[in-house]
């Protein structure tokens, strides 16, 4: 791809002007250093985001993350901005997986304390939290429940029995969007959605026990619970069956109406419609009701886990959630924008929201040091916690990076391994591996991911985040 023409801004920042293809309304805007560059112009995730610069109603520039890679319309590490009563939404702007997320649990156990029992206590978790592609969940709804669920989200589930009081307040929006509209929900997707509660699924979604190797800010770890050798779990789930047959219905419906808006694009995996139009809000209703699924999902794999917990450490192993935060979504929000406050669709694809100090979109535990941002590496490397700066909302319409970001396919990872070899390799580091099947361990192995560190290196030179804690893992369930 030697034939887009990038230019560096600084360190950190890269830019692809307007006026390096016909039909871009903005500049691209690129987080990486040199080296990720380089692995960056391997696939098509810059034409991608240059494709992006192309819809009606952008606001800003199109950005890519530093976990950039190629995905359905959007490159996933991509984030959008578009106009909300002008501009257009997207789903290929939020993806198959309507808010898949990332919720982080501490524990008052220590890495010792879990050590001698963690192959007892991740078998135990394998059995209490089913994944893989077709899971079904031990949340048995009764007929009406699930558009409870929809409206509601993790305080549906907290309420009937799933979790603590302050579960749904430690997570964004609260564990709900208030703009969900049940009945633009299809009955397809609803009989996909309705036996998933409670499941991990398959792809690179997983749950894995972690401990807090080392602690970069002293105040902002101790605000969120945090100290060096403590044992952490973090969840990577969606909103499952449902939410990817919300994206394929709208998908299609959207492909269909462009001619009558007069919408062309380069990509028609771009497909979208004006914000304000009934297929704009229908779609807006029901990806809003998906991402409460996906919240009410991962608040009753936690209640799951929980129980697990419970089962092997004994009854006063203890588990609070530090913060639940999605990287699949678009939401209405206000922006300074070259000097005047605009009202946006922020489309995070693959992005996650990093608001700083002081916003009131968090809760007020964590308004001293900033949002808590969660970037997972892979099973066999770190993952990290940040705190949202004030240059994510100056510069990134408050967004980071959701990832390491893949650097080989599924098929090119996959070839000529073994898994049993590979699981044996990653036990012998320590780290103990559960999945349903021997593609959930091949297709994620560390090799398939970019360096973690070097891409939060990007985010906190460049003021979108600071480092908090780093953490490793231990165990690892795996759809």
């Amino acid at each position: 791809m030697a034939e887009i023409r990038v230019e560096a801004i600084d360190a950190y920042r890269h830019r692809i002007r307007r006026d390096v293809a016909a039909g871009m309304r903005t500049d691209v805007v690129v987080y990486a250093i040199a080296a990720l560059m380089r692995q960056i112009r391997q696939d098509q995730s810059l034409i991608q985001a240059m494709n992006v610069a192309t819809l009606p109603g952008i606001v800003g520039p199109s950005l890519a993350m530093p976990d950039i890679h190629q995905g359905y319309g959007f490159p996933i590490g991509g984030v959008a901005a578009l106009d909300a009563e002008h501009g257009v939404v997207s789903p290929g702007g939020v993806g198959f997986d309507i808010n898949c997320g990332v919720r982080l649990v501490r524990t008052n156990l220590h890495e010792a304390d879990v050590r001698p029992r963690l192959k007892e206590l991740i078998d135990q978790i394998f059995r209490d939290v089913p994944c893989g592609v077709g899971s079904s969940g031990r949340v048995n709804l009764k007929p009406g429940e699930l558009d409870e669920v929809l409206l509601r989200g993790a305080r549906w589930m907290v309420d009937h029995g799933y979790g603590d009081q302050d579960d749904a307040e430690f997570a964004e929006a609260g564990g709900a969007l208030e703009e969900a509209r049940p009945s633009q929900v299809s009955p397809r997707a609803r009989e996909r959605g309705n036996p998933q509660l409670g499941t991990l699924g398959s792809g690179n979604h997983f749950l894995e026990v972690q401990w807090v190797e080392s602690v970069h800010d002293v105040a902002a770890a101790r605000t969120m619970g945090l100290e060096e050798g403590q044992v952490v779990v973090l969840i990577h789930s969606g909103s499952r069956g449902l939410g990817h047959q919300v994206c394929t219905d709208y998908v299609a419906l959207m492909n269909q109406v462009m001619p009558k808006y007069k919408i062309t694009l380069p990509d028609r995996q771009l497909a979208c419609a004006p914000a304000r139009s009934a297929e704009g809000q229908a779609y807006l209703g029901a990806m809003a009701a998906a991402a409460n699924f996906a919240w009410a999902n991962r608040q009753a794999i936690l209640h799951f886990l929980r129980g697990a917990f419970r089962r092997v450490m004994g009854g006063e192993a203890r588990l609070e959630l530090i913060y639940d935060v999605c990287h699949n979504i678009a939401k209405r929000e206000s922006y300074q924008v070259d000097g005047r406050k605009r009202e946006v669709l922020v489309h995070r694809k693959g992005a996650t929201r990093a608001f700083p100090p002081g916003h009131r979109e968090m809760p007020a535990a964590y308004r001293t040091v900033g949002q808590p941002v969660f970037v997972p590496g892979s099973m066999g490397t770190a993952s990290w916690v940040l705190a949202g700066q004030q240059g994510a909302i100056q510069e990134t319409f408050g967004s980071v990076c959701h990832g390491a970001g893949r650097l080989m396919s599924r098929t090119a990872v996959r070839k000529g391994k073994d898994a049993r070899q590979e699981q044996r390799k990653l036990e012998a580091e320590g780290i103990l591996v559960r999945s349903e099947t021997r593609d959930g361990i091949l297709e994620e192995l560390p090799e398939a991911y970019k360096n973690v560190d070097e891409v939060i290196e990007v985010v906190h030179g460049a003021g979108l985040a600071r480092k908090v804690a780093r953490l490793r893992p231990m165990a690892v369930v795996k759809g």
